[in-house]
Formats: structure tokens, C-alpha cells, sequence
């Protein structure tokens, strides 16, 4: 029940928004009572908190494998990219209320969901910067600037991709992967 009512909520909170959302509206669409709803959760505020933290923590569990995968540092940033831009086509509606929603955390919980992200970058960084140490990467790269450009880029992403569009989650990944690894000049060609 308690994946229910996330699942549910997701589906409200992305489509009308967290404030718009009643903990009445979740529990009508369930057919179950407000009981149940309080039952796993004590407020609608921690509901949000919880989908925030299983967003986070399976991409950085994800992300940790990658990291630990043995590869070159510019597979990683590949298979980074990948993750992200796979888990928005897959898990849409969960990326637009992760990405849109967190204002309505209060202030603890923000700042934990906040150092979990910042988490996520640091570790995009250390590849980043990984990757200039030993040749695979210029070495005048800012890892923390390069970093911020991938996740703004990949992250942007939830706004606009259609998974029934002309690009599959993979051909996009591919597409932000060459102009970050390649650049979108002409010297990298033949």
C-alpha cells in the first residue's frame, strides 16, 4: 500500500502540482481512507520527502556503479550520462517532481535531499577531473563548471523529452554524450 500511495502521488503531484494536491485527492483515487494514508506517512510533506530520497539514492547507486565499473573515466562520463538521461525516460513523472517539487520541503529535509545531489556532481567532478589527470580529457577542464554544464543539460532534459518522440532515450544520450566528450566543432571530424 505504501507504493501505492507513492505511485498514486507522484501521478497527482506531477500532473497538478504538491500544493494543488490533497491528501484527500490520493486517498479517493486509492479508495482507501485517510487512515491508511497516515498510517505510512505523517504528512503529505514527508510523502514528498520519501519520493525525493528514492530518487536520489537509486541514481546514486547507479551512479556508483558506473564509478566503480574499471572503465576509462570517459566510458564513465558516458554511462553517466546515459543513466540520466534512461532514468528521466523512465522514470518521467518521479524526475518532474524531484526536479519541480523540492521547494515544498522544509528546510531539514531540503538540505539533506540537497547534499545527496551535490553527492551526485561531486562524484561527476572527481571523473571530470580524473579523466584531465591522465590524458583522456583537456587539461584545462573545470571539473566543477563541466560538471554543472552535464547536469544542467541532461537534467533539463524532464521539460521536454518524449519518449514516443524522434529520439529514443539512448539516441538522445548518445547526442549529449558526443557534444560533450567531442565538442560541436568540425576539427574532431575524420
Amino acid at each position: 500500500m505504501k507504493d501505492r500511495i507513492k505511485e498514486q502521488s507522484i501521478i497527482f503531484f506531477e500532473k497538478k502540482g504538491f500544493s494543488e494536491t490533497s491528501i484527500q485527492d490520493i486517498v479517493e483515487a486509492l479508495n482507501v481512507t485517510k487512515g491508511t494514508f497516515y498510517y505510512y506517512y505523517s504528512s503529505k510533506e514527508q510523502l514528498l520527502m520519501d519520493i525525493h530520497k528514492e530518487y536520489i539514492d537509486d541514481l546514486l547507486q547507479r551512479q556508483q556503479k558506473i564509478i566503480d565499473s574499471g572503465e576509462s573515466q570517459k566510458s564513465k562520463l558516458k554511462g553517466i550520462i546515459h543513466l540520466l538521461i534512461s532514468d528521466i525516460a523512465r522514470n518521467g513523472d518521479s524526475g518532474k517532481v524531484f526536479f519541480r517539487e523540492m521547494r515544498h520541503l522544509t528546510y531539514d529535509n531540503a538540505t539533506e535531499i540537497k547534499k545527496r545531489r551535490e553527492q551526485f556532481r561531486l562524484s561527476i567532478e572527481e571523473v571530470i577531473r580524473q579523466g584531465a589527470e591522465n590524458g583522456e580529457f583537456r587539461k584545462q577542464l573545470q571539473p566543477d563548471m563541466t560538471a554543472l554544464a552535464i547536469l544542467g543539460m541532461t537534467n533539463w532534459t524532464y521539460q521536454w523529452f518524449n519518449t514516443a518522440g524522434e529520439l529514443t532515450a539512448a539516441e538522445l544520450a548518445e547526442q549529449y554524450s558526443s557534444i560533450v566528450l567531442d565538442g560541436i566543432n568540425t576539427r574532431n571530424e575524420g
